[in-house]
């Protein structure tokens, strides 16, 4: 199981290179959730959530959820 940081809104996951993409195969694995926390904590983004993505079912389970420095829903009050 890899573990992903997907964006909330976009339903996008980061890659190594610090982009977005739509395909999970694609998306940084990180070593543990508690480390795709600290890096979603920094993105210019709203909400994210921590995922692990099962390759070979193309399953996903959440794992946790949190907010980047991006706009809050009301409008970044």
């Amino acid at each position: 199981m890899n573990i992903l940081l997907e964006n909330n809104d976009t339903s996008e996951f980061l890659t190594a290179a610090g982009d977005w993409t739509k395909n999970p195969l694609e998306g940084k694995a990180f070593e543990s959730g508690a480390a795709a926390l600290r890096v979603g904590r920094q993105q210019a983004m709203g909400k994210f959530n921590v995922v692990g993505h099962i390759r070979q079912t193309h399953q996903f389970v959440n794992l946790h959820h949190g907010r980047g420095t991006g706009l809050t829903d009301a409008g970044g009050e």
